[in-house]
């Protein structure tokens, strides 16, 4: 059992680590404030090579894996999780193509996310069904002048990137739409200038600004069957393409975390208390002490998670160890921004310190791609089926 890095991998960390620090760090406050798109960061991403981590290199990536996009997740959010999820948005929408899309496909379309030419964002969650994905009624209907043609109509609420976006991964019902069953839903690649395409509405978020979060609405859409990623009836695809990124999920969280705790222990230590600093008190040691322990089980559980999905298991057995590491990550970047704001006290609450954007982007972590109920419940069911048994 090795626990190191390849070079590689610390070469690519220690790369990403310092472009944090020397153009995410200054900015992350002004990105919060403004909620424009960071497109500066995204050039950095670009020439630093960091849009294409997780796709093959056959395809324009660099072949780093979940791993790799991962690690470079964690580091840049210590400072700003818009930025982290400006990279996880090189892979929600392209996992359904890697997984199940044509040669044509990936060919067509995973490059130019690899290049920073073109952007894309996940359209499943609907107004009236976020985690109740099999509930959904956006529907596609066979185009009567389209051999294997569609026609998609319906609204996809909560999608990050939906104002950047050049295409969408969209899911619809291409069976009954009251039909529960899991090969009633189909997945189709949706360009942002089809006809039919609209984006009516971006939402005002309580934080991760900068990176628009909004409405799809799709009238009379029409996609070819070059545009149908996998076969018909794709529920399983949707949940393979979110079980891959649990671990990128997670790294947000204890990027988070790490960069609230820090900041915060360097506050106390500089902090004038009774004679001396706040860090002299052995009750706020043994709070930095908890949660440091706290971030260490939650990378472990994210880094074991991410050597699962670049292995392609994440499928059914191996949920727990997935949805572990997102909820626990996730859960402690919340409770480590809560800790980070408390040991700064009153200054804390305030905007003079990051510590109030660290709180308010927390939250948003444990709700996103699978809330922490949703993940508790999948893990359940896990240990149920003795997918994670210990005998």
């Amino acid at each position: 059992m090795d626990f190191s890095l390849t070079p590689e991998l610390e070469a690519l960390q220690a790369t990403v680590r310092k472009l944090a620090v020397d153009k995410i760090k200054p900015r992350a406050r002004e990105i919060d404030a403004t909620g424009k798109y960071p497109q500066d960061i995204f050039d950095a991403f670009r020439d630093a090579d960091l849009l294409g981590l997780c796709i093959p290199e056959e395809y324009g990536g660099s072949g780093a894996g979940i791993m790799g996009l991962t690690l470079a997740i964690e580091e840049v959010t210590k400072y700003s999780n818009v930025t982290g999820l400006m990279l996880l948005l090189t892979r929600l929408p392209t996992g359904p193509i890697m997984i199940a899309g044509s040669e044509e496909q990936k060919l067509q379309y995973l490059p130019d996310i690899a290049s920073g030419r073109r952007r894309a964002a996940f359209a499943l969650s609907e107004p009236g069904g976020g985690s109740d994905v099999a509930g959904m009624q956006t529907r596609a209907t066979p185009d009567p002048d389209v051999d294997g043609g569609w026609i998609l109509n319906g609204t996809k609420c909560w999608i990050s990137g939906v104002s950047q976006a050049d295409w969408f991964t969209v899911f619809a019902k291409t069976g009954d739409p009251g039909s529960r069953l899991h090969d009633s839903i189909t997945g189709f690649i949706v360009e942002a200038s089809s006809e039919g395409v609209e984006r009516p509405r971006v939402d005002r978020k309580m934080g991760v600004r900068g990176v628009d979060t909004g409405e799809l609405v799709l009238n009379n859409v029409r996609v070819g069957p070059q545009n149908v990623i996998g076969a018909i009836g794709g529920f399983r695809l949707a949940m393979l393409g979110l079980n891959a990124m649990r671990p990128i999920v997670a790294a947000r969280g204890i990027g988070l975390a790490e960069g609230a705790l820090m900041y915060a222990t360097e506050y106390i230590k500089s902090r004038p208390a009774f004679g001396g600093n706040l860090a002299q008190f052995q009750g706020l040691q043994w709070e930095i002490a908890k949660m440091s322990t706290e971030i260490e089980a939650a990378r472990l559980l994210t880094y074991r998670s991410a050597w699962l999905a670049d292995q392609g298991k994440f499928t059914k057995e191996y949920v727990p160890y997935l949805s572990m590491a997102k909820y626990y990550a996730t859960e402690v970047g919340v409770k480590a921004s809560g800790l980070a704001l408390q040991l700064l006290g009153a200054a804390g609450y305030m905007e003079d310190h990051p510590t109030e954007q660290w709180y308010r982007d927390a939250k948003q972590l444990t709700i996103v791609e699978g809330t922490s109920q949703i993940q508790l419940g999948l893990i359940a069911k896990g240990v149920l089926s003795h997918d994670l048994w210990w005998d």
